[in-house]
């Protein structure tokens, strides 16, 4: 299981010494995404600055922007990184894409499904294996003149990973995309039960295979040294209280029976009682959905949760980051994979 995490960037200029970082602790791959600066931007500097590590955005929000937009971009990160880099997207909800982007929403699943296709269409004509003739409902492309076209990429199109948490945009990732974002309020039963279902439903509309797909588990990890254990644990609890609101989100709660406590939460957020929403994640709910525990148990965990799902995990906790980003539990988990490699049959 190769192991990611999300660059806590406030400043992209901090990219020049985050990334570099990352990579020397061991991470297999970082991310950028989308928050107060456009995620693109860091993994410029992380490219020159990095050799080996992944760079990738999980994930940018795909309809802020234009099929060709993003084909542009993708192509340069991929160029400027020397083939280590990853085009992540995701959807945001209606609100923003509307209100703050001034861009048309319809349909999400149907139109992520059919950006990528688009954006594939576009890499084609660039590598010149086909002429530009995309017609779909949302985008059309059939205009590329040599004076924009970039030609083919000396490192091949970067891959094309989504991200999603609802039964048709998850489906839709098994179905078109390279890879899929797994949000990180799920547990081991919502994954089992809703997410690689429908990952395998779209992977069986293309004819392909569980092995054609990398699946990346976005994971809330709750571990600090002892004196600030109780900070990082009421972080956490604050996280999935917002999380947990959200009708979006629902579904992870009813596959263990906690389909009140979403109704609950949902009704003190409307009345701004955010503080006291934390009280009602409780320790069966924290460990269901957080892995949580000291430091040195945290690789067993994340290997327990994640076995038999996930390609990769993303380390993650937003509102409380590791000043050391988990450098310890890195190393447990990339020794023990390494050791698994060397063993007999490995």
């Amino acid at each position: 299981m190769k192991v990611y995490t999300t660059a806590p960037l406030e400043d992209p200029r901090e990219a020049r010494t985050l990334y570099p970082h990352l990579e020397e602790i061991g991470y297999d791959g970082a991310f950028s995404f989308e928050a107060k600066h456009d995620p693109f931007l860091p993994l410029v500097l992380a490219s020159e600055h990095t050799r080996r590590l992944t760079l990738g955005t999980a994930i940018a929000i795909a309809f802020a922007r234009s099929p060709m937009n993003l084909a542009h971009i993708a192509h340069g990160l991929q160029s400027i990184s020397g083939g280590r880099f990853i085009l992540g997207l995701g959807s945001q909800v209606r609100p923003h894409i509307e209100k703050r982007f001034s861009m048309p929403w319809s349909r999400p699943a149907a139109r992520m499904r059919e950006l990528v296709l688009a954006i594939r269409a576009i890499f084609a004509r660039w590598e010149g294996l086909a002429e530009l003739d995309f017609r779909g409902e949302f985008y059309r492309h059939t205009l590329m003149i040599p004076a924009f076209d970039p030609g083919p990429s000396p490192f091949g199109p970067p891959p094309i990973y989504t991200g999603g948490f609802g039964p048709l945009m998850t489906e839709l990732a098994g179905e078109v995309a390279d890879g899929f974002f797994a949000h990180p309020f799920s547990t081991r039963e919502s994954l089992l039960a809703n997410t690689l279902p429908a990952l395998e439903r779209g992977l069986a509309e293309s004819g392909r295979s569980r092995a054609d797909l990398d699946v990346i588990c976005a994971t809330l990890v709750v571990t600090a040294d002892d004196a600030d254990m109780d900070r990082v644990v009421l972080a956490a609890r604050k996280q999935l209280a917002f999380y947990g609101s959200t009708p979006a989100y629902r579904p992870t709660l009813d596959c263990h029976g906690w389909g009140e406590l979403h109704l609950e939460l949902n009704r003190m957020s409307k009345q701004g009682r955010w503080d006291e929403m934390t009280g009602l994640i409780d320790d069966e709910v924290l460990h269901a959905i957080a892995v949580v525990g000291p430091r040195h148990e945290i690789a067993d965990r994340l290997r327990e949760r994640l076995d038999g799902i996930a390609d990769g995990v993303s380390l993650t906790h937003n509102r409380a980051p590791d000043p050391g980003h988990w450098a310890d539990v890195v190393a447990d988990l990339t020794s023990a994979r390494g050791a698994a490699a060397r063993a007999p049959g490995g």
